[in-house]
């Protein structure tokens, strides 16, 4: 009896000290201190729409008249990532929509399972609130090239052409259950943040590029967004880019050659599976328009012309 009750104290002298460390980094390491509200907002710029999950962050611009270009941006960037290109895009005639994803930037944060639904229908009901004239052409990179890819899938009537650029393939199955990798990346929004450097070739012509970022991860709900997106949004590039190929949408890829996010050599099974335009961009990673904005926006503006 001794033995088994000091066992039991043992355990929970053990269990206390845990829970002890693991709140200490807690309130130490979580960069999620505020909540997203209106006062928040007005310092974003853009615009906001409530949709059914919640408020959508987002700019429209471009003549009335022109043809209607949508960027989703990628897995944790949000839509400056389109900083350069959506001006570029609007000066050329197009009416060009970009918008934050639930969870990213300055969108709602709803406490959700964030699926493949959440994300057709974050799109789906901000085409039809804005009232764009479809089908429209969509841009996608990285992670929202898969976006991009589902959508035209699930509603190929609103979409005519796509641009995939260093789109997402490869399946990556998380080990850890996902409240261990909550909590992981709770306490660790740095690796997060710098690691998006890694997406450059070149990341000192980015000055500003990681402050930018951390700026979204200040708001309750990031990390369950992007933990959420990772264990119930998986990626399945070779299934998602077959489907895309029985819509018989006209495609453009794009890769960077030294892209080491989502490897070059995956444009190659991209494109046994898919009829494309091809662009290989030398001298970039996983970001070429950004790195090589005066080749990229021009090809895509010719592509979209056409």
């Amino acid at each position: 009896m001794r033995t088994i009750r000091a066992s039991l104290i043992t355990l929970i002298f053990l269990s206390g000290t845990l829970t002890i460390i693991l709140g200490f980094f807690y309130f130490r390491y979580n960069a999620e201190h505020k909540d997203l509200t209106a006062k928040e907002r007005k310092t974003a710029g853009g615009q906001f729409i409530k949709l059914s999950a919640g408020y959508t962050h987002y700019q429209l611009g471009g003549p009335d008249t022109g043809k209607v270009v949508i960027l989703i941006h990628g897995f944790s960037v949000p839509y400056f990532i389109w900083d350069g290109n959506y001006e570029y895009l609007t000066s050329h005639g197009f009416r060009v929509l970009r918008y934050d994803s639930y969870g990213r930037g300055f969108s709602d944060r709803p406490d959700i399972d964030y699926t493949r639904a959440i994300y057709m229908q974050q799109l789906c009901e901000l085409i039809a609130a804005l009232h764009l004239k479809t089908p429209a052409s969509l841009i996608g990179v990285s992670f929202g090239g898969k976006v991009a890819r589902d959508f035209a899938v699930s509603y190929p009537k609103l979409v005519n052409k796509l641009i995939l650029i260093d789109p997402a393939y490869p399946s990556i199955t998380p080990e850890a259950p996902e409240i261990m990798a909550y909590y992981h990346e709770l306490i660790n929004p740095g690796n997060r943040a710098t690691g998006q450097l890694e997406d450059f070739k070149y990341p000192q012509r980015h000055p500003g590029w990681v402050e930018k970022y951390k700026v979204q991860q200040q708001y309750h709900g990031f990390v369950n967004a992007v933990v959420s997106t990772m264990y119930h949004y998986p990626v399945n590039g070779r299934e998602e880019t077959i489907a895309l190929n029985h819509t018989h949408k006209p495609v453009m890829l794009i890769w960077g050659k030294e892209d080491h996010t989502v490897d070059y050599h995956y444009s190659d099974s991209v494109r046994k599976l898919l009829k494309t335009e091809f662009l290989p961009v030398a001298d970039a990673a996983h970001l070429p328009y950004l790195e090589h904005p005066e080749l990229v926006n021009g090809k895509m503006v010719e592509f979209l012309r056409k």
